[in-house]
């Protein structure tokens, strides 16, 4: 066989591969070749015209040919195609189906607690032993209770309110507001300090009279305390002292003068009385204390100085 004869076959069975594919897409296994002619509105006209052409070139070459179909595909066709309406008729029935909406779960309506802001401020200060003060700052009541009795609060303070209060030993206290509650330590209450400065320069002087040192204020005595109300004050020694007047801490400031004789025979008299009060360098020692008693935690503080002096005057 030459190779033009071989080319020739391959060309044709091409074409009737061809051929055979387009006709059982369109037709399925209906083979009837003059009823695809008629349906114009079923295959495109330049379909039918291409095949048309492929047919006569075909025939013009004197090939002769056929097309044999298994008679079983025209079955499988059928019943392919019956269940396709099986199947339409179905898709018919549930297209205008419109299912039930969900129900939506009913959300559990949980009652929100708002939280309040501390109505009492943390860095508050609460002192044992003493008086105290506490502003409610809130918008609610706000009550204070000992941690050992949480039924019968020390304080109600209604908002907006100051209210004063005693504590006693607590370490620390409870605030309570609407449903909430916070703690605020408590501080010991520190015993008072006796602070006595020397504010002359007088003693310094080898010659030191008496009669200068008493027209003058020698100390100054300052007491702190953070609550100088409950304090009781006392003091002793050949002193005068006025006072107390509040510095700018709000501490009590004493001045503190010498007192021992108007004159100079009462001050020879002085001398005669407490001559065991002379130092080694000649100079006389007069001592003087402040005594200071919490009266609420019972607390006593004592601290003294000396007055020095050589002679009643020049």
């Amino acid at each position: 066989m030459s190779r033009k004869e071989r080319d020739s076959k391959f060309v044709i069975y091409q074409v009737l591969y061809i051929f055979v594919i387009t006709v059982l897409a369109l037709k399925g296994a209906d083979l009837d070749l003059r009823r695809v002619a008629l349906e114009d509105e079923t295959v495109d006209i330049s379909i039918k015209d291409s095949l048309a052409a492929i047919l006569d070139s075909l025939y013009a070459l004197g090939i002769d040919f056929s097309i044999k179909i298994d008679p079983k595909v025209l079955d499988e066709n059928i019943e392919m195609k019956d269940q396709l309406a099986e199947l339409n008729r179905k898709l018919e029935a549930v297209k205008d189906f419109v299912p039930p909406p969900e129900e939506e779960p009913e959300e559990e309506i949980v009652e929100e607690q708002i939280k309040l802001q501390l109505p009492i401020s943390l860095k508050q200060t609460f002192i044992q032993h003493t008086w105290n003060k506490a502003k409610n700052s809130g918008t609610v009541p706000t009550n204070i209770y000992d941690p050992k009795n949480l039924n019968t609060p020390i304080v109600t303070i209604p908002p907006g309110e100051e209210k004063t209060f005693d504590l006693t030993d607590q370490n620390e206290v409870v605030i309570k507001f609407g449903t909430q509650q916070e703690r605020i330590k408590v501080i010991p209450n520190k015993p008072p300090e006796i602070n006595i400065e020397r504010v002359t320069t007088k003693m310094n002087a080898s010659d030191i009279y008496v009669q200068e040192l008493q027209r003058i204020t020698a100390f100054t005595v300052t007491i702190v305390d953070a609550r100088p109300n409950q304090l009781k004050v006392s003091y002793s020694g050949p002193i005068s002292v006025s006072g107390p007047q509040k510095n700018n801490k709000g501490n009590s400031v004493y001045n503190v003068s010498i007192r021992i004789a108007s004159t100079e025979a009462r001050y020879d008299d002085w001398i005669d009385k407490n001559g065991h009060l002379q130092e080694a360098d000649g100079r006389y020692k007069a001592n003087f204390f402040f005594t200071v008693i919490d009266e609420k935690t019972n607390d006593r503080v004592q601290v003294g100085d000396s007055f020095f002096f050589t002679d009643f005057s020049k």
